[in-house]
């Protein structure tokens, strides 16, 4: 057997690197938000958020592409991007009040199984029957972390499952959008308008703004934008199957701080349930790559 050029090789291994060094951004994104969540409503930290990161974003966008970054011609849809956005973080947000980080994080992770299912009816895709079965398989793997009707259930346990169904749907309509539209420009798009929309109810439940946190604002702000970036980049580098089940990295990541800070550890039967959706995650990021494979035979 033939082996592969080292160049390629190379561009797998810093694929994969990139991708952990993004889902370590995001996590700990989160793990400020629980901080937060302490002191500040979760409107009010999706607000102060995205009012950081929008005009970061759009620096940086404006001096790599020029103007033609924040043009497009899809508004509508990023509008409806950036709904989705925002209540997905307002309900993680809010997850995250009641929950261990590591539950919360175990719970997200049935967004892949989620957009396999909504794959049918929302993009007329066939799914066969061993992707049915890595989609049943994860929902056991949530159940098996809820646990409903089980003495230790909670009912917050419910909000990440929410958040990972608005976010596959979030997914699911990047595949709407031109396939020439920025990364920048959809990333620009993702942080305004939930911005716009939370405007108008931050007032509401505002507190006043302690100067201690506001390093905290700008950390969560520069953390979920570079996360973001290194993810999408990272599919960039490599194939998605190579570098999508490192993803589950995140586990780790929520487990550890979540031990760190809090002194939380991961109680069995979250532990269970998150290998479960794990190992659905992966049938399903395998067998989609095989799937691309043989339509482009």
């Amino acid at each position: 057997m033939r082996k592969q050029p080292y160049g390629k090789v190379d561009e797998v291994v810093h694929g994969i690197l990139t991708m952990c060094a993004g889902v370590a951004f995001l996590v700990l994104n989160d793990a400020i938000a629980k901080v937060l969540t302490d002191r500040y409503d979760p409107i009010q930290i999706v607000f102060l958020r995205n009012l950081i990161a929008v005009p970061m974003i759009a620096s940086v966008a404006l001096s790599l592409r020029g103007r033609s970054a924040l043009r497009t011609g899809h508004l509508r849809l990023h509008a409806l991007r950036g709904l989705l956005m925002m209540l997905a973080a307002y309900l993680y947000f809010t997850s995250l009040t009641y929950l261990p980080l590591a539950e919360a994080t175990a719970l997200i992770f049935a967004a892949p199984i989620f957009i396999t299912a909504l794959s049918v009816p929302l993009l007329g895709e066939a799914v066969g029957w061993r992707r049915w079965s890595a989609v049943l398989l994860g929902f056991a793997g949530v159940l098996i972390v809820v646990q409903p009707g089980g003495s230790t259930f909670q009912p917050a346990s419910l909000l990440p499952v929410g958040t990972a169904f608005l976010y596959s749907i979030y997914m699911i309509t990047a595949r709407w959008l031109h396939p020439g539209e920025s990364m920048w420009t959809m990333m620009f798009y993702v942080v305004l308008f939930p911005l716009l929309y939370a405007a108008p109810f931050a007032p509401l439940v505002w507190a006043p703004l302690q100067l201690a946190d506001v390093p905290f604002f700008i950390a969560i702000a520069i953390c979920g934008s570079v996360g973001i970036t290194l993810i999408g980049q990272a599919f960039r580098m490599a194939p998605a199957a190579v570098v999508a089940p490192f993803d589950y990295t995140a586990l780790l990541w929520a487990a550890g701080l979540g031990w760190l800070i809090w002194g939380d550890v991961p109680l069995f039967w979250t532990i269970v349930g998150a290998l479960v959706i794990m190992v659905s995650g992966i049938i399903i990021v395998i067998r989609e790559a095989a799937a691309r494979q043989r339509k482009n035979a």
